[in-house]
Formats: structure tokens, C-alpha cells, sequence
């Protein structure tokens, strides 16, 4: 076996190197016989051109070949894609429970006409300025549903408004809430759901992404002993032609002597011309087979191996493992990633019904509030009041007589002359101290209660749930059955494959003796030429039948750890 793998390798060598001069592997008696029949004239040369494109050759072991389609094929490439596009997924469903920095501000100026002096202005118009900043952290909570939020709100307040005492103020207040859902949402929400469904997709992708290796695996090793079979034939069609100019040569040499009819030597040179189209299209099927391998192995048509000749040196595996049934059909289905896949499935179904069974459920919440103010502003002098400042006159005039009178006079009835107490004056400073001291502290608590009267979404939405469940289960034994049908043709085409292998040795072993044979009882003159040639027509189906064989043997192996999920450990591949 080795001896003839290795002859199919060395022999392209001395095909691509090949001038219009006579290949290297034939004898020199390919040309043309060396002394032409006077009756029948001479065969052409027979030259079996270079491939097209092939300039160099390297020897290509198995392993090799299967390290390239790992490192270089397309599709292998997509699904690593595919599995970072899963992790992207996940990590962009777990930052829904990202924190979330929040601002607001605004600056305003507004004037406002004012007809009365109650309106707290004597010029006719009120002004306010007003600037507000009102950063807040806002965060769902990964426990339980919950939320809180978080702000500070800051307003620096000025008006020429008449019944102020503080002018400007600063207001500020640090407020909290949370929401708890009591009912929907308390054991599973949306955001939990979200993240739990991206990692089964991550492992989904893991899956998918395994049995796009597993069969780029069989793909490359199909192609690799289809490769190997295409050199072996090539090299059994070779040598088919060097036996017809052989033997055309021996006829013109008896025909010559009189010994045999020039029809003979027409004869010779029909089985050789034969030959020749049978090496032609055994170069044709060469050259398909390694652009096919070529495919699944080079990264780009750029790569500068599309100019060389891959010569396969790893020889045909025959030994058919020895599994029985039932163990090679529990390895499938331990083993194989479609069952995984459907098992994910209905997790991620599990996922969903659990979901939407919570959305149809009433939506009860409890928030609690808590605030704490905080004010402070510059205190004015007192002023007139000018709801009594029209007593003006009467005040002054009743003070004049109470002092002939000798009586003290009556003290002015002012507005905002009462004292502001010490923590409401100050910068803006001061009113945040007043928030840290808890001086204005308010609580609320609230409870809120929506119940849908149909919630007709909800329900259709587990309804599709619930059937998703029903169609997963059908897929899943379908999926098992197609696993345990495969496992059954590969295990038998194993079988079959080894029987033929052992049928063709001994078919070919048989006909070179009766090839063999023939040629004795030809040169005995005890046989005929057509005898001879229909030996040697069949010993070289008998060698190619034998090559076929070996290549099957070798890709119903692979195939069949395809079907029992064992074709990466086989090979040693491990996945990261």
C-alpha cells in the first residue's frame, strides 16, 4: 500500500517538470517503436503535458491538510464570527442593568406684566431668573425586578418680586426612589430574560459552530483521499500506456517476422490509444480533485500554493472501526451537535414560556420616595408694606400728636421685618448643608396597581410559547431518528467498503496472473491478441477498482465518525 502511494507521489514530479521532450517516467521506447511496421505506420509520440498553472510540489501528510482547512476556510471563519457575535449579544443584554448618568439644566428669564402692587411689583413688570441643574443615576437592578433613581436638584432662584425676604434663593433637594414590582416582573423580567436567552445562544453558536468543523473535517478528508485516489490512478492509467506501447512494439517486431497480421499492430494501437485517453482524463480528474482540496485549505486565491502540486503521503486508512450498533447510536447521540442544538432550543423555549407566563399575571408595584430639601438665600432689609402703606400719613400725623400729647409714638407697620431664621440664610453652600442635615426630610410610599381586562397580548404571546414547546419535542425525535438512520448507512457502507476493498485485491491479484498468463500463452502462440488485450484492459480496471476501493474505505471511515459525533477526537481537534 505504502509502495504505491508513494508512487503515485513521486511520479508528478517528473510531469510538471516535463518538456515537449518524452516524461521522464516512461522508458524512451514511448516515442515511437524503434523499427516501424513497413505496412502499418509507426504510433505518434505520446506526451502527457504539464498541469496548468502547476509549476512547484509539496508533500502534504493528513494532518497538515486538516491544520489548513482550520486555519483557512471560510466557513469555519463565519462561524468563529458567529460565536463572537453571540458574546457581543450577551454582553450588550447585561448592560441593561448599566447605571445611567443623567443631567438636566436649564437657565431661564422670565418677565411678566404685573397690574397690581399685590402682584409684589410697582413698576408694572416681574422678573425671574431661574438655573436649574439636576443631575441623576438611574439603574435597574439585576435582583428581584427592582429600579432606583437618584438626583440632586439645584435652583438658583432671583426676582424683583417685593414680598421676597430671601432674593436670591438657592433650592436644592436629594431625592431617592424605588420601585419594587410585587406580582409581574418580581421573578423574571424582561432584562433577566434577555441574558439568560443570549447565553444559550452562546452555546447554540458553540454548537453550530462544532459541527461546521466536524464537517469541514470529512469535506477535507474526502477531498484528500479523493486526491490521493486521483494520483494512484493517474499512475495506473501511466502505466497502462507503458504496457500498450510494449505491446505494440512486440506486434510489430512479429510482424515484421511474419508472424503476426498487420492487423494486429492496428489492434495494438487501438488498445493504446485507449490507454492514452484514459491517462488524459485521469490528469483531467487530478487536477479537479486538487483545486477541490485546494478550496477548502488555502485562505485566498492570492495564496502561492495554488501553483503547486499537493502530493498526499499519508497512506489509506482500511483498518473499519470495530463498534457495535447500539454503541456507535449511544455516541451519535451523546456526541452529535444537531441533538445539542434542539436540546438548547427548547431550553431557550423553557426561557420564553416562563416569561410570558409572568407577562400575563397583573402589574402591582410599590415605590418609595424619599427627599430631603434644603434652602438658603440672601436676607433683605425690611421694606414698606404695601398692603399698609397707604397708613403712611395717618401714622405719621397720630405720632405728631402723641408727642404733645407725651404719649410714645406708634412704631411703622413694615414688610419682611421679621426675622429669618439663621438656617434659611446663607450661599448656596449652606442650603446643600441643610439636605446633608436632613432638616426638610419627606417620605411617600405608593402603591400602584394595573390589571389588563383582556391582555389579549400577553396570552397569545405563551400561547406561541407553549406550541413552540410541542414542535421542539417533534424535532428533537425526528433529529434522532435522521442520527440513528445516518449511523446505521455509515456503519454499513463501512462494512461494504471492506468487503469491496478485499473483493478488488483478490480481482486484481487475479487478473495480473491471467494477464500474465495470457502473455505466455500468446508467445507460445496458444492465444490470441484480443485475448491478451481484454486481460490487460481488465487487470487495469482491476488496479483502479483496487485504488477506488482503498479511497472509499478511507472516506466512509470519516463519514461514518461524522455520523457518531467522534470525527474531532479521532483527529485529535480540540476546540477553543
Amino acid at each position: 500500500m505504502r509502495a504505491t502511494v508513494f508512487l503515485a507521489c513521486t511520479f508528478p514530479l517528473a510531469l510538471a517538470q516535463q518538456t515537449p521532450a518524452p516524461p521522464q517516467a516512461l522508458p524512451p521506447a514511448t516515442m515511437s517503436s524503434p523499427r516501424p511496421s513497413t505496412l502499418v505506420p509507426p504510433v505518434r509520440p505520446f506526451h502527457l503535458p504539464a498541469r496548468t498553472g502547476i509549476e512547484t510540489q509539496m508533500e502534504i501528510s493528513l494532518d497538515q491538510t486538516l491544520a489548513m482547512a482550520l486555519a483557512n476556510n471560510k466557513d469555519i471563519e463565519a462561524s468563529r464570527i458567529d460565536q463572537l457575535e453571540s458574546e457581543y449579544t450577551l454582553t450588550a443584554a447585561q448592560g441593561a442593568f448599566d447605571p445611567q448618568l443623567s443631567v438636566t439644566s436649564y437657565w431661564e428669564q422670565q418677565i411678566t406684566p404685573i397690574a397690581s402692587a399685590l402682584g409684589g411689583s410697582s413698576t408694572g413688570s416681574l422678573l425671574n431668573k431661574t438655573w436649574q441643574a439636576d443631575p441623576a443615576v438611574t439603574q435597574p437592578l439585576p435582583w428581584y425586578g427592582g429600579a432606583f433613581r437618584t438626583d440632586l436638584s439645584s435652583t438658583d432662584a432671583y426676582s424683583n418680586n417685593t414680598f421676597l425676604s430671601l432674593n436670591p434663593q438657592y433650592q436644592t433637594s436629594l431625592n431617592f426612589s424605588y420601585t419594587q414590582p410585587l406580582w409581574r416582573n418580581l421573578l423574571y423580567d424582561s432584562n433577566r430574560h434577555q441574558i439568560d436567552v443570549a447565553k444559550k445562544n452562546i452555546s447554540l453558536t458553540d454548537e453550530q459552530f462544532r459541527q461546521r468543523v466536524m464537517t469541514i473535517v470529512q469535506q477535507t478528508e474526502q477531498a484528500y483521499w479523493e486526491l490521493s485516489y486521483a494520483y494512484n490512478n493517474l499512475q495506473v492509467q501511466l502505466d497502462a500506456v507503458r504496457i500498450g506501447i510494449q505491446q505494440d512494439e512486440s506486434n510489430r517486431r512479429q510482424e515484421e517476422q511474419g508472424l503476426l497480421a498487420p492487423i494486429d499492430v492496428v489492434a495494438a494501437q487501438t488498445q493504446l490509444a485507449n490507454f492514452e485517453v484514459g491517462a488524459y482524463a485521469a490528469q483531467s480528474a487530478l487536477t479537479s480533485a486538487e483545486n477541490l482540496l485546494k478550496d477548502l485549505v488555502l485562505p485566498d486565491r492570492t495564496d502561492p500554493q495554488w501553483s503547486s502540486a499537493l502530493i498526499p503521503v499519508t497512506p489509506e486508512d482500511v483498518n473499519a472501526p470495530l463498534t457495535p450498533l447500539s454503541d456507535a447510536i449511544a455516541e451519535a447521540m451523546a456526541n452529535r451537535p444537531e441533538i445539542a442544538q434542539v436540546k438548547i432550543n427548547g431550553e431557550i423555549n423553557e426561557k420564553d414560556v416562563r416569561y410570558y407566563r409572568g407577562q400575563t399575571k397583573p402589574q402591582v408595584n410599590l415605590t418609595a420616595l424619599y427627599t430631603r430639601a434644603g434652602l438658603a438665600g440672601v436676607e433683605l432689609p425690611p421694606g414698606p408694606n404695601p398692603f399698609t402703606a397707604a397708613f403712611g400719613p395717618i401714622t405719621n400725623q397720630l405720632n405728631e400728636l402723641s408727642a404733645l400729647a407725651g404719649l410714645p409714638p406708634l412704631s411703622g407697620v413694615s414688610f419682611g421685618s421679621s426675622a429669618i431664621p439663621p438656617v434659611l440664610v446663607g450661599n448656596y453652600w449652606h442650603s446643600l448643608a441643610g439636605v446633608w442635615g436632613g432638616n426638610f426630610p419627606t417620605t411617600e410610599v405608593q402603591l400602584n396597581i394595573s390589571l389588563p381586562i383582556r391582555n389579549r397580548t400577553a396570552d397569545a404571546n405563551l400561547g406561541k410559547s407553549l406550541a413552540e414547546t410541542r414542535r421542539i419535542r417533534n424535532q428533537m425525535q425526528q433529529t434522532e431518528q435522521n442520527v440513528q438512520g445516518e449511523v446505521r448507512t455509515a456503519m454499513e457502507n463501512v462494512q461494504m467498503a471492506q468487503l469491496r476493498l478485499q473483493a478488488a485485491q483478490v480481482a486484481r491479484e487475479s487478473a495480473e496472473e491471467q494477464y500474465q498468463s495470457e502473455q505466455r500463452q500468446f508467445r507460445a502462440g496458444t492465444s490470441t491478441l484480443f485475448l491478451v488485450q481484454q486481460r490487460q484492459a481488465t487487470m487495469i480496471t482491476a488496479r483502479s477498482q483496487e485504488h477506488r476501493s482503498q479511497a472509499d474505505l478511507s472516506e466512509t471511515i470519516a463519514q461514518f465518525q461524522l455520523a457518531t459525533g467522534t470525527i474531532l477526537a479521532e483527529r485529535n481537534i480540540k476546540l477553543k
